[in-house]
C-alpha cells in the first residue's frame, strides 16, 4: 500500500521515533509502514490519521482500480 507517511513526517521534522512513540508503536513499525512493507491495522491508520489531523485516505492509497 502506497503512502504519504514519509512526507508528512519530514514536513513536521519527526523521526521515526518520534512519530512511533506518538502512537505506540516500534521505530521499526513506523519503517516497514513507510517503505510498503507493512500495511498498518485500521485503528492505526485512524490514529495515524488523528496524528496528522488528515483523513486516512489522503494518507495511504491502495492503489486498487476502480472498476465502473
Amino acid at each position: 500500500m502506497k503512502n504519504r507517511l514519509r512526507a508528512l513526517r519530514a514536513e513536521r521534522k519527526w523521526s521515526q521515533q518520534d512519530l512511533a512513540s506518538m502512537l505506540g508503536v516500534s521505530r521499526q513499525t513506523i519503517n516497514a509502514i513507510e517503505n510498503g512493507r507493512y500495511d498498518p491495522s485500521l485503528p492505526l491508520a485512524f490514529q495515524i490519521g488523528r496524528v496528522f489531523q488528515q483523513p486516512i485516505e489522503s494518507i495511504f492509497d491502495d492503489e486498487a482500480p476502480t472498476s465502473c
